[in-house]
C-alpha cells in the first residue's frame, strides 16, 4: 500500500508540473501548495507597492499626487481622442477649488451634444464644417506631438548610451583638452555625441514650438478656460 501511495503521489506531482507550464503562475502556485510541493508561506518579494485608495493626510503629497494624476488623466484622454477619433470632455475640481478641463474638440461641444441627446438633436450647429476642419487640424497636431514625444524619448536613451560609451573610453574633457591631442577614435566619439546632442536640441525645439502652436490653436477656437472649464487644452495654473 505504501508503494502504491508513493507512485500515486509521484504521478500526481508529474501531471501538476506539466499543467503548470501552460497555466497561469498563481494557479500553479496554488496547485503545488495543495499537494504540499511548496510551503504555504512562499516568498514572492515586495514587487510593486500597491497604493492604498484613501485620502492623503499630508497636504504636500496631496498636491503632488493631484497634479500628476490630473496630467496623466488628460494625457490618456488626448491619446484616446487621437487614436480613436473620440469626443471627450473632462472637468476636474481640485481640492484648492481650482477648475481644470480637457475637451476634444471642446468641452462645450461635447456637453452640448450630451445634453441634447434626450431632445433628439444630433447636429444643430451651422458651423459644423468649420468645426470638423478644426477637429482634423487638432487631431493632426496631437498625433504629431505624440510622435515627437516618442522620438524625443528615443533620442534621450541614445544620448545616455553615448554618455556611457564616452565614460567607458575615458575621453578627456572636451573644453580643456585641445582637439589636436585627441585620437581618431575619440574624435569620432565626440562627433557622434555632438550629432546626437544636435538632434535632441532640434527635436526639443520642434516639440516646444508644436506645443505652443497646439495651445494657440485651442485658444483661437475660444474653447479653453481654466475657470469656465472649457477647451481641448487644459490650464496648468496655480494649485
Amino acid at each position: 500500500m505504501e508503494e502504491l501511495e508513493k507512485r500515486r503521489q509521484c504521478l500526481f506531482q508529474t501531471c501538476a508540473r506539466e499543467e503548470l507550464a501552460s497555466a497561469p503562475q498563481d494557479w500553479g502556485v496554488r496547485l503545488l501548495k495543495r499537494i504540499n510541493f511548496l510551503p504555504e508561506t512562499l516568498n514572492k518579494g515586495n514587487g510593486r507597492c500597491k497604493i492604498r485608495m484613501e485620502k492623503m493626510e499630508k497636504q504636500s503629497n496631496l498636491q503632488v499626487t493631484f497634479s500628476r494624476r490630473r496630467d496623466g488623466l488628460f494625457k490618456k484622454a488626448s491619446e484616446l481622442s487621437t487614436l480613436c477619433d473620440a469626443q471627450v470632455a473632462i472637468v476636474v475640481f481640485s481640492p484648492g477649488k481650482k477648475v481644470y478641463s480637457f475637451g476634444h474638440p471642446s468641452v462645450e461641444m461635447v456637453t452640448d451634444r450630451f445634453l441634447n441627446l434626450d431632445a433628439g438633436i444630433i447636429d444643430f450647429d451651422s458651423d459644423q464644417p468649420i468645426k470638423h476642419q478644426q477637429e482634423a487640424n487638432l487631431s493632426h497636431l496631437n498625433a504629431e506631438l505624440m510622435h515627437l514625444e516618442y522620438q524625443l524619448e528615443i533620442e534621450k536613451k541614445r544620448g545616455e548610451e553615448l554618455d556611457q560609451a564616452i565614460k567607458a573610453m575615458h575621453v578627456p574633457d572636451w573644453l580643456e583638452v585641445p582637439i589636436e591631442q585627441l585620437t581618431v577614435k575619440q574624435l569620432n566619439t565626440m562627433k557622434d555625441a555632438l550629432d546626437g546632442l544636435k538632434k535632441k536640441v532640434e527635436k526639443e525645439v520642434r516639440l516646444r514650438k508644436l506645443s505652443e502652436l497646439l495651445s494657440l490653436s485651442y485658444y483661437a477656437g475660444g474653447s479653453c478656460s481654466s475657470d469656465a472649464g472649457e477647451g481641448t487644452s487644459y490650464s496648468k495654473g496655480m494649485y
